[in-house]
């Protein structure tokens, strides 16, 4: 989601989106037929462009709902139901969904994969929705609603003759929040700029929040990435005048805060403890097998707006994780392990790769105008990262990644976020959401790898590796996809075939096992129906064939949400997938929801939530096709 979006959506309380849980996680049915057209035979029929309040989905399939903001998470003896009044207290909601669901796995818990866990992030709050007299005043059990109402979801789920339903109560079931007990690891642990008074060690934190896009280890862990924390960190207005350009460049500067966290929870309170916001803004590692298990931070993957922490192996064993930075005009990172990964994913491999995420190497990426990229590495000593350009040691590197991409002169792109590798090729594609600002005085101008200025619409990227391995310095790149809407005079748009279906801002990008490309797009709730993105319709979720070319439109949502969050099963028979945020306002001056989805018939007749949805082919068959 747009920085700027959520500023002001928090600030002024104007809608934010989502969520909401129906008490029982009860899975129903339904189908909005299509009035697309017909695609070649053993292919799904697209559907159109809507801005209907509802979900659309091809007449061949059909969706149920599972787990809405406000549903129990299934900690047994522990499950309370949704209030429609927001009148859940801030206890209660620790053990319920939280609010705005965004990435999410599925970890098959038998060998046909009817059982599993379905491991989701919930990214920020609506704070007009979440308690019952909105915002007109803040306290500490607001504060505790708000941090409980993000963070992680466990959830059991399996799959029936009626369908898919969450397993209540589940021994696996847990809620991860923004006051969780976590372990800090790897180079940044213990320094000196992660220690504060509450933890003198500077290796211990409470909590994770702003959780975006995700990754999965090869060991069978769940990563889960911190992306606009600076939001929730405040202070007095007159504070921001000793702000360091550290603290401007990441955004944690005293009265630019979006929620007063800082006025009841002093640990928000930048002014008095500047070092917490150091200890977030990182990729958090989960064993979701293990309701007992201790959340860590890895602070060697390095410090940023955390989006995608995408995993894969390199051709000799080690673990490469691929990393956005969410933000308009900042960098693509990879990591590489020093150690190469021990295969399985039972208790015994988890525990021998618990340290692989703690020792390697951090890199960022330069797109050449000629079609040919370089890692650069961001190591202490090298390439002028060190005590001159104002960095003490490796930790410091880390936890200012930013900084480092600076000046080794990584390329500032437009919005990087969802990363995917293709399963047969080791392609790696990223989503460029847009950035309205490129070209403004002052600010970067068209690149090759970013060749719109202003680019409203974003595009899909991708890179090749040299000689195929995942650990190459170097990788030949291309752009996949410029998105937008065709009709448009000058709007640059690029589309692999002349008969894909158009798209703006894509968010989410996953590989399914078959190769099949699932996209989705977020468009703010502020801008959807308006130029120049009017002909696009509500967000939308759209299934790609990078082998053909072929792009077809698979889903749209209710008003004001944002498509995020997909999975298919591992027989391909199922996609789960996230509506987030509903009723995001499209009036910036209007405090009013505009849905009421997935309860009411009408906005206002009841509170948008956020939910996850079971995609099935009405006959058995694979999604995609």
């Amino acid at each position: 989601m747009p920085l700027d979006r959520r500023h002001f959506l928090l600030q002024s309380g104007a809608t934010a989106a989502v969520v909401a849980l129906f008490g029982q996680g009860c899975a129903r049915s339904q189908l909005q037929p299509s009035t697309g057209t017909t695609t070649p035979s053993g292919f799904f029929t697209s559907v159109p462009i809507s801005q209907r309040d509802a979900v659309v989905v091809p007449p061949e399939y059909e969706w149920q709902m599972l787990y809405p903001w406000g549903a129990p998470t299934g900690v047994a003896g522990r499950m309370p139901a949704f209030a429609p009044d927001a009148g859940n207290s801030a206890d209660e909601q620790a053990l319920q969904a939280g609010m705005h669901h965004d990435g999410m796995h599925f970890f098959a818990l038998d060998a046909r994969g009817e059982r599993g866990l379905l491991v989701m992030n919930h990214e920020y709050t609506d704070e007009q929705l979440l308690h019952t007299d909105g915002v007109k005043a803040w306290n500490a059990d607001k504060v505790r609603k708000s941090l409980h109402a993000m963070g992680v979801s466990v959830i059991e789920v399996r799959r029936t003759p009626e369908g898919w339903r969450q397993v209540l109560p589940s021994p696996y079931a847990r809620r991860v929040h923004g006051r969780t007990p976590m372990r800090i690891a790897g180079p940044a642990a213990g320094t000196p700029l992660m220690r504060t008074a509450a933890d003198p060690a500077g290796t211990g934190v409470f909590g994770t929040f702003a959780n975006c896009a995700m990754g999965v280890t090869p060991w069978g862990t769940y990563l889960t990435c911190e992306e606009n924390f600076h939001g929730y960190f405040g202070g007095p207005k007159e504070a921001a005048n000793h702000a360091t350009p550290a603290q401007r460049r990441y955004g944690t500067v005293p009265g630019a805060q979006w929620v007063e966290y800082w006025r009841f929870d002093e640990r928000f309170d930048l002014s008095r403890h500047p070092n917490e916001p150091h200890r977030f803004g990182w990729v958090v590692e989960i064993d979701p097998f293990d309701p007992e298990s201790v959340p860590v931070k890895r602070t060697a993957l390095g410090r940023k707006r955390q989006e995608s922490a995408t995993c894969t192996v390199a051709k000799d064993g080690r673990v490469v994780v691929y990393m956005g930075d969410d933000a308009r005009f900042e960098y693509i990172y990879k990591f590489v392990s020093r150690d190469p990964v021990r295969p399985g994913t039972d208790a015994a491999a988890r525990a021998a790769n618990r340290h692989l995420l703690d020792e390697g190497t951090l890199h960022v990426a330069r797109f050449d105008a000629d079609g040919r990229g370089r890692w650069l590495e961001l190591v202490h000593g090298r390439h002028g990262i060190d005590a001159a350009s104002g960095f003490a040691n490796q930790a410091e590197v880390l936890i200012h990644a930013r900084l480092a991409g600076d000046i080794v002169g990584g390329t500032k792109m437009d919005r990087p976020e969802w990363i995917a590798v293709h399963p047969h090729s080791g392609e790696v594609y990223v989503t460029l959401t847009n950035n309205s600002q490129r070209g403004d005085l002052g600010k970067p101008g068209a690149d090759a790898a970013n060749p719109r200025a202003p680019n409203f619409f974003g595009g899909i990227l991708r890179w090749r590796e040299d000689g195929g391995d995942a650990a190459s310095t170097a990788f030949a790149w291309d752009h996949y996809a410029l998105a937008g809407d065709p009709t448009q005079p000058g709007a640059g748009t690029r589309y692999p075939s002349d008969s894909a279906d158009a798209f703006g801002c894509p968010d989410g990008l996953h590989f399914d096992s078959g190769g099949l490309l699932w996209i989705q797009t977020d468009m703010s709730g502020q801008s959807m129906g308006k130029p120049p993105y009017a002909a696009l319709g509500n967000n939308q979720m759209l299934c790609a064939d990078p082998a053909t070319g072929r792009i077809q439109r698979f889903l749209t949502g209710p008003n004001g949400c944002e498509i995020t969050g997909c999975v298919v099963t591992p027989d391909r028979r199922t996609l789960f997938v996230n509506i987030q945020h509903p009723g995001e306002s499209r009036d910036d001056g209007d405090a009013k929801h505009n849905s009421a989805w997935p309860d009411g018939a009408q906005p206002g007749s009841a509170r948008p939530r956020s939910a996850t949805l079971a995609i099935r082919r009405r006959d058995g068959g694979i999604v995609g096709t």
